[in-house]
């Protein structure tokens, strides 16, 4: 804690990156490929491997309960993505 009672931020070991460890799963969605795995975070990062830019994809969590939710946080991602430069652009 700090002086004033509240509790203050210290520095620690996060736990393991989105590229440590096997994917656990791969799933299709409207015919766009990924991979799952956990995020070390409680979550789940999700690998775009079929998409135009290596190593691009994103992180949810906590991790969804099922499939059909995973299918819809993929299907959220892809919507936001500019299709001419395959990022999801800044306003």
């Amino acid at each position: 804690m700090s002086g004033d009672g509240e509790w203050a931020a210290r520095p620690g070991v996060a736990p393991s990156s989105v590229t440590d460890g096997e994917a656990e799963s791969r799933l299709e969605v409207d015919g766009e490929d990924f991979e799952l795995r956990p995020d070390g975070f409680g979550g789940t990062h999700y690998d775009w491997i079929s998409g135009p830019n290596a190593g691009y994809g994103f992180s949810t969590s906590p991790s969804p309960g099922s499939l059909e939710q995973h299918r819809a946080n993929i299907r959220t991602f892809l919507s936001m993505v500019d299709p001419a430069t395959g990022y999801i652009e800044d306003d």
